[in-house]
C-alpha cells in the first residue's frame, strides 16, 4: 500500500501551485542605453484576425524608467520574412497605458491579418526635456490560426 507523507505531500502541492500559476512572460532587449521590456497579450499567443495588446516598459541603464509621454516612439509591424527597407504591413498608433506595475508606458492594439510569423520593430527618440540616444528594438512574434 502506498503511503503519502508529509513531505510528499508537500511536494504535491508545490507541483500543483507551479502548474497551476499562471507565467507572465516577458522578453527584454537592450538598444545602446535603452531596454524595453515587452509583453503580448494575451501571453504571448496572439490570434489571427484577434485583437492583441503589445506593451514595452522603456528604462535607461540605471533603471530610470522612460514613460511614452518622454519618447517619440513607432511601432512598425512585418510579416516574416521580408526585404531590409520594405514598407511595413502596419504602424500600429501607440497610447500610454498601465500594465502590471508599468504607468504611462507605450502600448498598441494589433490585429494580426492571417497565422504566421512577424516582426514588430519599436523606434524611439527623446523629446524635449528627455536624454536618450535613439534606440531600435525588433521582436519576433509567432501568430496562431
Amino acid at each position: 500500500m502506498f503511503r503519502l507523507t508529509s513531505k510528499t505531500n508537500l511536494g504535491l502541492l508545490l507541483i500543483s501551485a507551479l502548474i497551476a500559476a499562471p507565467v507572465a512572460a516577458h522578453t527584454v532587449k537592450v538598444s545602446g542605453e535603452v531596454a524595453a521590456t515587452f509583453h503580448l497579450e494575451p501571453g504571448h499567443n496572439p490570434k489571427a484576425g484577434q485583437r492583441s495588446q503589445a506593451w514595452f516598459a522603456l528604462t535607461r541603464r540605471g533603471g530610470a524608467k522612460i514613460p511614452l509621454s518622454q519618447c517619440n516612439c513607432r511601432l512598425a509591424v512585418y510579416p516574416e520574412p521580408h526585404k531590409e527597407g520594405s514598407a511595413p504591413l502596419m504602424r500600429p498608433t501607440l497610447k500610454a497605458i498601465s500594465a502590471e506595475q508599468y504607468q504611462g508606458i507605450p502600448g498598441a492594439d494589433i490585429v494580426f491579418p492571417r497565422a504566421g510569423t512577424y516582426k514588430l520593430e519599436l523606434t524611439g527618440t527623446a523629446k524635449n526635456g528627455a536624454n536618450f540616444r535613439p534606440f531600435s528594438l525588433s521582436y519576433t512574434v509567432n501568430v496562431g490560426s
